[in-house]
């Protein structure tokens, strides 16, 4: 009878290796035997069995991590290195606590979680993953095709249309078509232009339809879609570590070790510290993990078959391949914000600053933006797909439906809509209605995992004890009140900043008497003088974001 409640509890999850009770069984006995071996050997032993953490990684390492750290680095120099590592060992602390919950539990969360708290807030919480992963899949694709033109571009291909120049009549039509609904088409790019930005992009698409359809194939697609997602991050880090070194004489490495150790906390403009400095890096501490990875993440736990006998190999998995790649990307994008001379010393938050725009500034070696484009390209190839993986699982939950490969396959393609993302940016109030509710629910969701790892009736003696049970509540609780005040900063530059000013009735009547002698004219003509800078392909490439993604986030 367990065996049929234990196969039971398994179903709908057909890429998990607890399918195969011998491999299973297996693997646990190697885990047993790691605990006898020395540090190092038990270090390797963890290392080669990682995987959730790698999804968790590629998703956040996306448009908005890149946003965030381009901000850091060309405003700061190496003074926030500090930021992006403290935010995400935060991040890695809630989701130890989550995989704690989930291993222990061994149940889908979405269901138990529900029957634990209030269905309709964990509907909230499987909505927002949703949401998040949709909407902010089209920057993803934006800075993929922005950064693609650029590469062109260095080499000599004429993309955008000249001042006074004509656009092409099919773009224009597409334009006059959407423009009415809310959406803004890319008008800045001739026809090669389009062509460029949406053959990469449907070469990104179909490259991640087929690693994500492995992943829901059984336990050898999953870990063929580990080792995809291994390559994407090797391949950012080396871009990314390439500026780097081609500058390392620029390197002033005594400032970037004291960038590392918080030396300068704060830093200050004209001797005082900013509110835009205290708030970007408030909402940096928050914002290193986005809801929809902490829906992702269980999911991911139990597609590996994973169960008690794993907590600590879900630890080092976090650790390894979640915190590591991490660090190590952004901190390498905000040096070679410094050493290639776009950071001017001036100690002010950049905040109209986008990925490409930096690469654009870029002084020293030859091709330096090249390369740092290729990085953006990876980091936001590798995002893309967890995305769909996430939308697989969520759909599924949120439909009641069991998760069959077919269907994981069908939902996985929910998000595929952001590929029009290359030429196309969505309405004013898609980023500002997924912004409320994503932003919203992060700080919930964690104080659902915070109360939950510490509810005794649900895990048992998996809420800890001692002052290590203490110490690790009080790391809870901080990366609570900063998921707090990052989501506070998003909402408020996101969604508040964002709605239009309803005007007094004061006003009005002020502007009464003048509106006969104002000519129509004047509003498409004050449009016309903003299209330019509107237009151009670094503005539209990455939509500045908070969250991570993805999210980044």
């Amino acid at each position: 009878m367990s065996s049929e409640n234990e196969k039971s509890a398994d179903a709908g999850l057909p890429m998990s290796p607890k399918w195969d009770p011998k491999k299973l069984a297996a693997e646990k006995a190697e885990l047993r035997n790691l605990e006898t071996l020395p540090l190092g050997k038990r270090s390797l032993g963890y290392i080669k069995r990682t995987g959730p953490g790698l999804l968790q990684s590629a998703m956040t390492l996306g448009a908005g991590s890149a946003t965030a750290s381009v901000v850091a680095g060309a405003s700061f120099g190496y003074k926030l290195l500090w930021v992006q590592p403290l935010a995400m060992f935060f991040g890695v602390m809630m989701l130890a606590a989550l995989s704690n919950v989930v291993l222990t539990r061994g149940e889908r969360p979405y269901k138990s979680f529900g029957k634990e708290i209030w269905k309709p807030l964990v509907f909230l919480w499987a909505l927002g993953t949703i949401l998040s992963s949709v909407i902010w899949h089209f920057p993803q694709y934006a800075l993929i095709a922005g950064a693609g033109r650029d590469l062109f571009a260095a080499f000599g291909a004429q993309l955008a249309i000249p001042e006074g120049g004509q656009v092409p009549s099919w773009i224009q039509g597409i334009s006059d078509a959407l423009t009415p609904l809310g959406f803004k088409v890319n008008t800045s790019i001739n026809t090669l232009g389009y062509i460029i930005s949406l053959g990469l992009g449907a070469f990104i698409l179909a490259m991640n339809i087929i690693v994500v359809f492995n992943y829901g194939k059984g336990s050898k697609g999953v870990k063929l879609y580990e080792r995809f997602l291994r390559t994407m991050i090797a391949l950012v880090i080396f871009f990314f570590l390439l500026v780097c070194v081609l500058n390392i004489k620029r390197v002033d490495w005594f400032e970037l070790l004291k960038g590392f150790t918080g030396y300068y906390g704060f830093p200050k403009t004209n001797g005082v510290v900013e509110p835009n400095t205290i708030m970007q890096v408030l909402g940096m501490l928050g914002a290193a993990v986005g809801i929809n990875m902490t829906f992702l993440y269980p999911y991911s736990l139990l597609a590996k078959g994973w169960g008690e006998e794993h907590k600590k190999l879900a630890r080092w998995d976090l650790g390894m391949t979640m915190f590591v790649p991490f660090t190590i990307v952004t901190s390498l994008i905000i040096v070679a914000m410094t050493v290639t001379g776009v950071y001017t010393g001036a100690d002010s938050v950049q905040t109209g600053l986008t990925p490409l725009g930096a690469a654009a500034a870029f002084q020293g070696i030859p091709y330096g933006n090249v390369i740092f484009c290729l990085g953006l390209i990876g980091m936001c190839g590798g995002a893309v797909s967890v995305h769909m993986v996430a939308c697989g699982f969520t759909m599924c939950e949120m439909l009641g439906l069991d998760m069959t490969q077919k269907r994981f396959r069908l939902f996985a393609l929910t998000p595929c809509i952001g590929f029009l993302g290359v030429v196309i940016s969505l309405p004013m109030w898609f980023p500002i209605v997924a912004s409320a509710v994503c932003f919203t629910m992060l700080p919930i969701a964690y104080f659902i995992f915070m109360y939950l790892n510490n509810k005794r009736s649900y895990i048992g003696d998996a809420v800890g004890k001692g002052w290590k049970r203490a110490v690790f509540n009080i790391i809870l609780g901080l990366a609570l009140i900063f998921a707090c005040i990052g989501s506070a900063k998003s909402i408020k530059s996101n969604v508040i900043d964002k709605l239009p000013s309803p005007k007094t009735p004061a006003a009005e009547k002020a502007e009464a008497p003048a509106a006969p002698e104002t000519p129509a004219l004047d509003a498409p003509a004050a449009e016309e003088q903003k299209a330019p800078e509107a237009a151009a392909p670094e503005e539209t490439a990455a939509p500045a974001e908070e969250a991570p993604v993805e999210s980044e986030n």
